[in-house]
């Protein structure tokens, strides 16, 4: 199965058009310490087949981490256990930021949001 990617540039029309998308970082704490995207939540990558059954099945779940390519295999997994409404952001939050969008600091990182 192929894993279906996002541009940030579409990632961003559609938080600024309102969508109800979740963001998931899958980077390590020290990483995110460093800035998330706006209203993301963390969730470490060793911890996503751990908390699998928290995931929504009903919005789509966009997964992020440094370059896309951590992101890239946690889509993959995740597909293959079923959950097929995750994206995976092209680029990471290094494409994100080349684009010049916001950063922000991770305390505004939604806490526990599903």
């Amino acid at each position: 199965m192929l894993v279906k990617e996002i541009e940030a540039t579409e990632l961003q029309s559609r938080m600024t058009a309102g969508e109800d998308v979740i963001l998931l970082d899958i980077r390590s704490d020290a990483e995110v310490a460093q800035g998330i995207l706006p209203g993301a939540e963390h969730m470490a990558m060793h911890m996503i087949p751990l908390r699998l059954q928290d995931l929504p099945k009903d919005k789509d779940i966009v997964l992020y981490c440094r370059s896309g390519a951590r992101s890239y295999h946690a889509c993959n997994f995740l597909n293959q256990q079923g959950v097929t409404n995750v994206l995976n952001l092209r680029g990471g939050i290094i494409s994100w930021a080349r684009q010049g969008y916001e950063i922000a600091a991770p305390q505004q990182a939604r806490a526990n949001a599903f």
